[in-house]
């Protein structure tokens, strides 16, 4: 198992709690990292309700220049809240500033009523993912070409320059499990693919699928790589370890936790982003489990 290695998913705010002590358990989390922590990773969210919320792209940058041991990625921006030739310029910039440490993950976006909130229109899930295919072919564009255009429904870019160009390329991330859009998308256009909180059985069906998209347009989705977002709760003691009633989490104890990564493994998945409740989770994860996989 030396080829699967984990990532931590940064937590951008909790409900009742200082946004400055939000942070240092972030900070705390990330020092607490071993071996077999290659990432750590950030949502894109605005706002949540009435809770302070810390904002994606600016808080990677900052962490990334703390602690260069490790990649950062979005998981996942949203595609409608930045220009899609500034997130470009973005990207590259911060790829160029880390030394080829960014991995840019891109979702179509669904959180109704911060787009509200923020004077973003939303537009009906067929026209984000419209919305989200330019965006791609505009990213690329700008990484690629000198200097781009592209004349979209959307968007549109002429002779627009990014400069320095990413070297080595960013690895572009899609998240989500629609069958048709989303990994129709994937096939076309993705590094590595993620699908999150959910059960083997209904991610060994995404994978799957995938593979017939990738089938029908000759692509090899051996280039793609499988990553899987999910809570983990890990104890000795059964009654502290956490379920959910409608997301499946990563929980049990050490072994069957290992059972189940091996699992996920089978199936494709190389790259594991776990969110952690506590330091005392990450702490006995770090010494009962991630050894088994380094």
């Amino acid at each position: 198992m030396a080829n699967i290695d984990f990532g931590l998913m940064l937590k951008p705010s909790q409900t009742n709690t200082p946004m400055s002590e939000v942070y240092d358990y972030n900070l705390c989390c990330i020092q607490a990292l071993s071996e077999g922590f290659s990432t750590f990773w950030f949502e894109d969210h605005l706002q949540w309700g009435e809770t302070d919320v810390l904002e994606s792209v600016t808080t990677l940058s900052f962490l990334a220049a703390q602690f260069p041991q490790f990649r950062v990625g979005t998981l996942v921006l949203d595609q409608s809240y930045r220009n899609p030739a500034l997130l470009a310029k973005m990207a590259a910039n911060l790829q160029f500033l880390t030394k080829g440490r960014l991995i840019l993950g891109l979702g179509a976006g669904w959180k109704e009523d911060e787009y509200h909130a923020y004077g973003y229109p939303f537009p009906s899930i067929k026209t984000r993912f419209d919305q989200l295919e330019e965006v791609i072919q505009i990213i690329r564009a700008m990484w690629t070409t000198q200097p781009a255009n592209f004349i979209g429904t959307y968007h549109q870019i002429r002779d627009a320059y990014c400069e320095p160009q990413p070297f080595p390329q960013i690895p572009l991330l899609i998240g989500g499990g629609g069958e048709q859009r989303t990994l129709g998308l994937v096939a076309r256009y993705a590094d590595w693919w993620n699908f999150n909180s959910c059960p083997l059985e209904e991610y060994a069906h995404k994978v799957a699928v995938l593979k017939d998209h990738c089938e029908r347009i000759g692509r090899d989705p051996a280039e793609i790589r499988l990553t899987y977002l999910a809570t983990l709760s890990v104890a000795e003691d059964p009654s502290k370890v956490i379920h959910h009633p409608q997301k499946h989490y990563i929980a049990g104890n050490a072994s069957e936790v290992t059972r189940e990564l091996e699992q996920f493994a089978g199936v494709g998945v190389t790259h594991f982003m776990l969110r952690i409740p506590d330091i005392q989770t990450l702490e006995h994860f770090v010494t009962s489990v991630v050894s088994h996989f380094v």
